[in-house]
């Protein structure tokens, strides 16, 4: 596979970058980090906070138990201490299912 066709992940993400993943304020962020204690980021010596893999999932999981299912903070912090492992599963199948859409979309449009 040629190096430009490959997927680069980064170790560790910004805030900046994890607030224009999910189109929300850095702050929003910041406050889900207070509430939630699956969210963990590590910080540098400055105080940045750097978002690993796992947490930028297990933001995947708040955004949708919050921002798309309509759940409030306390019903999804009830929610993931009971099925954090389903969901987490249920994330990763959606994930799986929408890249198989888009790659499905860009192949008909080749067509």
């Amino acid at each position: 596979m040629p190096y430009k066709e490959r997927e680069i992940n980064k170790l560790y993400y910004s805030i900046g970058e994890v607030a224009r993943m999910f189109d929300v304020n850095a702050s929003l962020i910041r406050f889900w980090e207070k509430e939630f204690e699956i969210l963990q980021p590590r910080k540098n010596k400055k105080g940045n906070r750097l978002f690993t893999q796992e947490d930028l999932e297990n933001l995947k999981i708040i955004y949708h138990l919050v921002k798309e299912k309509g759940y409030t903070l306390q019903g999804a912090k009830e929610y993931l201490k009971s099925n954090k492992g389903t969901e987490s599963e249920r994330q990763k199948v959606l994930d799986s299912l929408q890249k198989l859409r888009s790659f499905l979309v860009e192949l008909k449009e080749e067509l």
